[in-house]
């Protein structure tokens, strides 16, 4: 706490900051305490160190419950973030959410519903969870369902990081600032009102790369399936068109498709809370799969960066196999919306 600003700050730099159920309790009664204390008039998110923001939650816990068979412990972390991200977006106070270096995952659940979001040019903000045997969440699929075209899809679909200027674009941020700004703004926060800080810190973004592909990235990602959307990225002769396929088909075939059918799905939803509630289904589903694991070891445990998925193409993936994932979990229902 410093003047009428509290300063929230994930404390795990050497683990890019990523989530425990700690922090995430830490956070949430935090929350509560600020909201009804008159001497805080702005909350501020930042990450600890100099890489990041939040690299996501610590997957570890997931892998680890995968491999015993008991899914509770992630469940209840997922539960917890889950409404964590809701309070987010609707916490009545302003929130200023430092997107600084690495964002991804949880990272932007955290960040990405505030009032205030603020990106650098070290901005990294990603969904990444296709990589790994995982949909996005923690609202990933209520945010790209209301990015402009078939962004969102795009991301989702391929997990591919991007800067500033792309996530002003997409409507994951609202503000650029240099990170050499950041000091000067976080230290005027404490005495002046957020709006008036961040205007006078502003500047234009550098030049993203999404804008110049909306061209084949509606016109692919408009496809019904996934199959069709990699055949339609093949047939643009356009170098990034074919890179984004050959990163589909790098993914989990059962996440790839199971993230198409949450988009189409998120975007007939009203709210953050229902595609919250319905995502808390989709996650619930992919723990007890081959992939969530085996993406795990390859890029955390093992590192090899060599997963084998299982079913290990698209076209082995059903419809079936698809409609699984939404399955309703009865009196297990995270129940938001």
């Amino acid at each position: 706490m410093e003047g009428r600003a509290a300063y929230l700050t994930l404390n795990r730099p050497r683990a890019l900051n990523s989530l425990t159920h700690a922090m995430l309790r830490t956070t949430a009664e935090a929350l509560d305490i600020w909201e009804h204390d008159p001497a805080v008039g702005t909350v501020v998110l930042q990450g600890a160190g100099e890489r990041g923001l939040c690299a996501g939650a610590d997957i570890r816990l997931f892998h680890d419950d995968a491999r015993s068979g008991d899914h509770r412990a992630s469940q209840d972390f997922l539960r917890d973030e889950y409404r964590l991200n809701s309070r987010i977006a609707h916490y009545p106070k302003p929130y200023v959410a430092v997107m600084d270096g690495i964002v991804m995952g949880g990272g932007v659940g955290l960040s990405a519903h505030g009032g205030i979001r603020i990106v650098t040019e070290r901005s990294k903000v990603a969904m990444p969870e296709v990589g790994i045997g995982l949909v996005p969440d923690v609202g990933g699929t209520y945010l790209f369902t209301r990015a402009p075209g078939r962004l969102g899809t795009h991301l989702a679909l391929t997990g591919t990081a991007i800067g500033a200027a792309d996530a002003l674009l997409c409507g994951l941020a609202d503000h650029y600032v240099p990170s050499d700004a950041l000091p000067a703004l976080l230290s005027a926060l404490a005495q002046e009102e957020p709006e008036t800080v961040v205007a006078r810190h502003a500047a234009p973004a550098p030049p993203g790369v999404l804008d110049g592909q909306r061209h084949w990235i509606d016109a692919c990602y408009a496809a019904d399936t996934v199959e069709e959307i990699v055949e339609r990225l093949f047939a643009t002769g356009e170098i990034a068109a074919k890179e984004a396929a050959d990163l589909i088909l790098s993914r989990s075939p059962m996440a790839v498709k199971a993230t198409l059918e949450s988009l189409h799905r998120a975007a007939r939803l009203d709210t953050l809370e229902q595609t919250l509630d319905q995502e808390y289904r989709v996650i619930c589903a992919a723990l007890h799969t081959h992939d969530l694991p085996e993406g795990i070891r390859a890029q955390i445990i093992d590192k090899d960066r060599d997963p084998h998925w299982s079913p290990a193409t698209l076209g082995e993936v059903h419809r079936a196999d698809v409609e699984r994932y939404f399955a309703p979990l009865g009196e297990g229902e995270l129940g938001l919306g």
